[in-house]
């Protein structure tokens, strides 16, 4: 799954040294192993050909936020790590791994379930249910991804 989820943020831009790069992928790695599968669920598409090589992937996590109005528990969703190799995209395995998530998600009574696109996975996104909602601008403060206006 590190892999796969590498060639996502390497497809989003994330330049990296070759030290850091190991550094997270040590990080992934153990985050995955280690997960609490209460909280945490992956889920992956083998490749068809080729045992123990994964060509598509997806993880969701559930956080506990303070409760609002709509959400007494408190409970939201994020899905992260799809990513799926380019030779098996438009095949429906990123559709499935989302299936399951979402399916995992909904057992544990969570309805409030967020992502971030990109433009090439939008469309499956909004295909799925997902939209930019309401309750306020989704906005950021994250030092290695600054505004255009800071960056120079």
């Amino acid at each position: 799954m590190a892999r796969l989820a590498e060639s996502m943020f390497r497809s989003l831009g994330a330049e990296l040294s070759d030290p850091a790069w190991q550094a997270w992928r040590e990080a992934a790695t153990a985050a995955v192993v280690e997960r609490d599968e209460t909280r945490v669920a992956m889920f992956v598409v083998d490749h068809p050909g080729q045992v123990g090589v994964l060509v598509s992937c997806g993880a969701g996590i559930v956080l506990e936020r303070l409760p609002n109005p709509w959400h007494p528990n408190g409970l939201a969703g994020y899905v992260q790590w799809m990513s799926t190799e380019p030779e098996f995209r438009r095949r429906g395995m990123a559709r499935a791994v989302l299936r399951a998530v979402l399916a995992w998600f909904e057992e544990r009574g969570v309805d409030n379930v967020e992502l971030h696109a990109t433009e090439q996975g939008a469309p499956l996104y909004r295909s799925e249910g997902f939209w930019r909602g309401s309750g306020g601008e989704p906005m950021r403060r994250r030092p290695w991804d600054p505004p255009p206006e800071m960056r120079g």
